[in-house]
């Protein structure tokens, strides 16, 4: 990969943070239960926020492990031990957030449904994001093994 290529993803990468913390801040002031509620109330207040933003420290995570590896890519160090580390944290991470999504249904499911509330919409997207995170966690766990066994094989 070319070193232009892998710097225009790491810029991606950090613009993907940037907007991730950006809508993590700006969602809970026009949720329709917060819409007159003040900055203590949605943030001390609401448990499933805590739980949100506690599970978005791996998400971050897996986004600083993506950073690093393109720079890996674009230093031309691939073939390293620090490579294959980058993707076994990342596919840790992907994991981890699947565990946090799971829980997060199982709040939807008994919580928000003995309130009254609809629950279809936040279902759905945890459904979404739990298979785009085993996809991620599948690749992570192949590309890592490639890359441990090719990083074996460099040294031997």
């Amino acid at each position: 990969m070319n070193r232009t290529v892998a710097v225009v993803l790491q810029i991606v990468t950090v613009l993907v943070g940037l907007a991730a913390l950006a809508v993590l801040l700006w969602e809970p002031h026009v949720e329709g239960r917060n819409a007159h509620a003040t900055l203590f109330q949605i943030y001390f207040h609401d448990p499933f926020l805590a739980y949100a933003y506690t599970g978005s420290i791996a998400f971050f995570t897996a986004l600083y492990q993506v950073f690093r590896l393109l720079g890996y890519v674009a230093d031309r160090d691939v073939l390293s031990s620090r490579s294959v580390k980058a993707l076994r944290t990342l596919k840790r991470c992907a994991l981890t957030l699947i565990g946090f999504l799971v829980g997060a249904e199982v709040y939807f499911h008994f919580i928000q449904r003995a309130q009254g509330e609809d629950i279809a919409g936040g279902v759905m997207i945890g459904l979404v994001l739990m298979v785009a995170c085993g996809g991620v966690a599948i690749a992570a766990a192949v590309l890592e093994r490639s890359l441990r066994m090719a990083v074996r094989r460099r040294s031997a």
